[in-house]
């Protein structure tokens, strides 16, 4: 009993916050959506299920999930296969430039896309922009690096010694791949997909920018239902109707991925092998890992490029703009579109991202020891158990879900939190919380409970083994993880434009106005904000790469 009075005392304030910060707002959109004046009124919901325009928004969603999903999957496995198995030049830099654009900001990444297909970028020759083919670009661009590391991390520590035994008795390497590699990297890459199928649909920022209110998915209309951009009238109820059916069906995804990355793998073991060096078989998969990257870097690069152009000529009027407040009028002359200058919106996302680190790997970090600690009794790995799903349910709960559910349950006594400057941090934590426990969870699963018994036998008490076994091994990932919260928060975009207060702004929230006002001063200022933000994404992403923990994703 006192194990179990422990693992309490540990769950207690992961617990407490989940409960007022994701429990309450769930309930609070449950009703929402189901209770009409008090009463149950289910009826309300199949009107708006019902609905054309909801039709075909779910519709959008589907598709355009599958689409880029199947399209992610074809272009990260060479990928994963060359920057995991290989030993090719630059191999460590070349996989945190492919990670990058998955943890940008989703504005960032909207506007590099948008700039990438513009009758005047390199690719308006195509004629795709404010087409779907544009945000299927987006979507791919945001999720290709979910399929490079997560099928990387299976393939890197794939045996080779059935690959090998196949190619002696004369198999070409086309048939190896199909007969041995590839069943072997089933559970990877179908749970890959899942995930990368989870991301695109609820993808929020891309989709916003790259359709409007055109073509909406499921998330962004969520957003439009709640700002009143359809119809001038916001609808609660709508928006919460459609919340609903996202959780349900993002559920259900999380728990066909978590089943399928549960499968066991009889071909992976434990010991990493020497990555190989390329042969000429290899060629392939190493020029389609170049075009992969070309495909990356072309979007960034044009948007940088943008940033410095401006009628013509090369200029940094846009960054210097980044000192005032927008241009109201479109005139060019910075007239004040915002209450802050973009500068110290940038500032405000960077102390708020500190704030959101911090508090993610407190809770990831208790997180991670709970549902990690050895049980000794049933009773004690029933209650682990139980911790370990109440805590993996904010991953069923898209970002802009979480921030309707604060916008409509946390707005009165005694949780009137709307005004609280702890209020987006705390969301914010809550999105990166996912990523914290996915890097520290395998490594506290892979210390040998006995080097601390060895420890407790010499004399060493609890936190002295903890100091002694557990520190040494868990300081690299805990930074790194603490790199990978703080590049989240950094651009997180759904959750904080429902509750980020207009006097404290954060870039991606600003970005988003500017490109959404009139004039070339604001779009060209969004595009110089969108650097900046890249870049700070970037550094801190190039500093985890090398903290990285082998054998260990990033999702």
């Amino acid at each position: 009993m006192k194990r179990v009075a422990g693992l309490f005392a540990l769950a207690a304030v992961p617990t407490a916050v989940l409960a007022v910060f994701f429990l309450l707002p769930v309930a609070g959109m449950l009703e929402r959506g189901l209770w009409s004046d008090g009463d149950l009124d289910p009826g309300a919901l199949l009107d708006v299920l019902g609905r054309e325009r909801t039709g075909k928004v779910v519709w959008f969603t589907l598709w355009t999930s599958t689409v880029s999903t199947v399209v992610a999957v074809v272009l990260g496995m060479p990928a994963a296969y060359v920057l995991h198995r290989l030993a090719v030049p630059l191999r460590g830099a070349v996989r945190a430039a492919l990670l990058v654009p998955f943890v940008l900001p989703t504005v960032v990444v909207g506007i590099a896309i948008r700039e990438l297909v513009a009758p005047s970028g390199p690719l308006g020759f195509l004629g795709i922009d404010g087409t779907p083919v544009a945000i299927l670009i987006g979507l791919v661009f945001f999720n290709v690096a979910v399929v490079i590391r997560t099928v990387g991390t299976a393939w890197e520590s794939l045996d080779r010694r059935p690959a090998d035994a196949a190619a002696a008795l004369g198999a070409s390497p086309l048939q190896v791949l199909a007969t041995v590699t590839l069943p072997a990297l089933r559970p990877a890459i179908v749970s890959a997909a899942a995930v990368v199928f989870l991301f695109c649909a609820t993808g929020f920022g891309v989709v916003l920018l790259l359709g409007g209110t055109r073509y909406a998915s499921v998330e962004t209309e969520i957003y439009l239902l709640t700002t009143g951009a359809l119809t001038g009238a916001v609808e609660y109820q709508a928006a919460a109707a459609l919340s609903l059916l996202q959780l349900a069906a993002v559920v259900v995804l999380l728990a066909v991925a978590a089943r399928l990355r549960a499968v066991p793998d009889p071909t992976v073991r434990r010991a990493r092998p020497a990555p190989a060096r390329p042969r000429i078989h290899d060629t392939p998969a190493l020029v389609a890992t170049g075009l992969v990257l070309l495909a990356i870097a072309l979007p960034v690069v044009t948007l940088v490029v943008g940033s410095l152009r401006r009628d013509g000529a090369w200029t940094l009027v846009h960054y210097r703009a980044l000192q005032g407040a927008g241009d109201a009028g479109g005139s060019g002359v910075g007239s004040g579109l915002l209450r802050v200058p973009v500068s110290e919106a940038l500032t405000n996302s960077l102390r708020i991202a500190v704030d959101a680190t911090w508090m993610a790997l407190l809770l990831g970090l208790l997180v991670a020891i709970v549902v990690t600690r050895r049980a000794r009794s049933r009773t004690e790995a029933s209650v682990r158990n139980a911790f370990d799903g109440l805590f993996m349910l904010p991953l069923g709960v898209s970002a802009v879900t979480l921030g309707f559910g604060f916008l409509i349950a946390l707005d009165e006594p005694p949780l009137d939190l709307r005004s609280s400057p702890l209020l987006v941090p705390i969301a914010q934590a809550l999105v990166a919380l996912p990523l914290v426990v996915r890097v520290l969870v395998p490594v506290l699963q892979g210390i040998d409970d006995r080097q601390r018994q060895a420890a407790a036998s010499l004399g060493a008490g609890p936190l002295r083994a903890v100091l002694t076994v557990d520190v040494p091994v868990l300081w690299r990932p805990l930074l790194a993880a603490a790199g990978f919260a703080f590049a989240v928060s950094l651009g997180e975009f759904g959750a904080t434009s429902f509750i980020v207060r207009a006097d404290v702004p954060t870039l991606p929230v600003v970005i988003y106005r500017l490109i959404g006002s009139p004039g070339p001063l604001n779009y060209g200022t969004a595009m110089a904000a969108s650097v900046v933000l890249a870049g700070v994404t970037a550094l801190v992403i190039l500093l985890v790469e090398r903290l990285r923990v082998p054998g260990v994703g990033v999702i």
